[in-house]
Formats: structure tokens, sequence, C-alpha cells
């Protein structure tokens, strides 16, 4: 049974985008199967999955650039596809994964190509070319960008006409980690000003801290839908508290303070490292462990506490039967 479309909406929260049993097929091949979920307005969502999960396919069944094969996506409350699909995409910015370009036109050209399509005033662009970086290339030819730059300048284009919902494709290819940290804090500015971003990533550690929610895909279908805390929640993937002790501290002294433990403590799986000990705890049990060892009396020089990462959820539990978590709020 696929998950109820709205079940993770909080009061007075307004979906910009709705799909609704949304279904793909190729022939025999069902690449998107029964879809049904909300975006709403002024969050970064993130869609995962698989090669061959059908996220792309989704991605761009959103967009309006493939049909759907039965079901219904709209965009504030319009369908992406028919006669009013055009004013729908008048209100739209669409990064894709690999950005093509006019090598002969400078950035600044491109941009006014790209402002000329969208109907949009060309005074737009050089201050676009200066949010992104780009403002001392803009009468360079394209030829001569890095493939950094032109990332750059397609992310640009994606933002020409202030869009109401923006398309990110594998949005940091190609970026070096200063770039990759300016388009993030960007798109942070963006979703604060009530933009509702819609983005897909393979580098999963990126998108942990800085998506509000996320859908993982699988087989065409989602097996979960929620924000990264509620995803943890949902999965009760196991938390490392790691401790530092006293590089005095002989083995025997180590076994004393273990066996120290309560039985349901004592029983943790736990690994011996040189001059540490590595916990891997169910969460309901972090903050007694936590407690106890914190009473072992200058034993213990420091503690690191690691939560399971979008990595650890998607690749340990990407075959976990379908669920919905009940929460959206964005994460701290």
């Amino acid at each position: 049974m696929p998950p109820r479309a709205n079940a993770a909406l909080p009061d007075g929260a307004e979906p910009v985008i709705t799909l609704r049993n949304v279904t793909r097929r190729f022939a025999a091949f069902t690449a998107v199967d029964d879809v049904s979920m909300d975006i709403v307005r002024g969050e970064v969502f993130g869609l995962i999955g698989h090669n061959g999960a059908g996220k792309s396919t989704l991605f761009k069944m959103m967009l309006g650039l493939l049909a759907v094969s039965s079901g219904d996506i709209r965009i504030s409350g319009a369908p992406v596809a028919g006669s009013g699909a055009r004013a729908v995409r008048r209100h739209i910015g669409y990064l894709p994964e690999n950005v093509a370009l006019w090598d002969n036109l400078t950035g600044l050209e491109t941009l006014h190509f790209f402002a000329r399509l969208k109907r949009i005033d060309k005074a737009e662009c050089q201050p676009l070319l200066e949010r992104v970086g780009l403002g001392h290339a803009g009468k360079r030819p394209v030829r001569a960008y890095s493939k950094g730059m032109r990332q750059r300048l397609g992310f640009a284009q994606a933002l020409l006409g202030k869009p109401q919902v923006l398309f990110l494709d594998e949005p940091t290819t190609g970026l070096d980690p200063h770039a990759i940290h300016f388009f993030w804090d960007t798109l942070a500015e963006l979703r604060d000003q009530g933009l509702t971003i819609v983005l897909t990533s393979h580098i999963l550690a990126e998108l942990q801290n800085r998506v509000d929610r996320v859908a993982v895909l699988t087989n065409g279908k989602v097996q979960a839908l929620g924000s990264v805390e509620a995803l943890r929640d949902m999965h009760d993937l196991p938390i490392i508290v790691q401790l530092q002790l006293s590089p005095q501290m002989a083995p025997a002294q180590r076994d004393a303070l273990l066996a120290s433990l309560p039985p349901q403590l004592a029983a943790l799986p736990v690994e011996r490292q040189v001059n540490g000990l590595q916990f891997s705890v169910p969460r309901a049990s972090k903050l007694p462990l936590l407690q106890q060892v914190m009473a072992w009396n200058g034993a213990v020089q420091d503690i690191q506490v690691s939560e399971p990462s979008l990595e650890d959820m998607f690749f340990g539990k990407s075959q976990a039967p379908v669920r919905q978590t009940a929460a959206t709020g964005r994460e701290a």
C-alpha cells in the first residue's frame, strides 16, 4: 500500500507540487509506480534512489518533459501537461545534470538568450552572474569556462525570472568545495525567501543536513518519505558512542568499567579500541549509557556520538516496507 500523500504535512503547510497516483510505463516496464506525495512551499526536497529506481523519470514528469501514463501532477494547482503547461513552466527554474551551453557565446550573452526565451528583462542577467560568482567572467566566452563555471552559469539561468519552484538535477557536479558551500548557502537563502526546491543527488552526505524532507525511491515506488530525523526514528538504526579513555588505563581496568554497567547496557555491542571503547547503541539506550560513563570519574577523556547518516539509512534499509513518516519539520 503506497504512503498517503498528505500524511507528513504539518498544519498550515501549503502544497506547491502535488502528485497523485503517478505511473509511467515504457512498454511492459513500469519506471514509476503509483507515486503520490506533496511538496510544500519553501522547503528543500530531496529525491534519492539507486540508478534505475525511477527518480529521473519522476523528475522529468514533474517538469512536464515526460508525460505520465496515468495519474496527475500539478504545480500551484495547475497541471504540468496540457494547454496550460507553458504558463506553469514560466514559474519553474531547471538545472540539468549536464548543462549544454553554446561555447561561442559569452556568459552574459548566454543569460540574455535564456532571458529572451523566458520573456524576462535582460537587466536581471548581470546581477545573477554576480550572485553565482561569475560577475568577473560575464564577457568571457563559455568555451573558456571550467566545468564548475559552466555549472554556475546553468544555475544562474535556472534563477532567471524569480521562479516559484526550482528543480536541480545533481546540482553540485563539477563544483569545488568552496563553490559547493556557496551553492548550499544560496539555496538556504532562496528557501527562506519562500522558494520551493526539488533536487536529486548521489552525494547523500551533502543532503542530510540541508534538506527538509527526502523521498527514497526503489523500483519506481516511494519506500520512505519524511525528514532525515524522522527516517532515523523509522529505521531505528543504532547510534555510535565512542569513548576515548586515559592512555594509562590497563585492559583489566577497562574490563572492570564495562563490568560496572547495568545488565541492559553491559549487553550492548562494544568494540575495544586502542585507548577507547565504541558502543553500538539503540536510541533508547543513548542517555542511560552516557549517564553511566560520565560517572567513571576521570576515566573518559572525550565522547563522540554519531547519528546514523542518510547513507546508512539508504544503503542499509532501502528495501524496507513502504512507510511514510509523520514529520516535515526542518533539520536544525
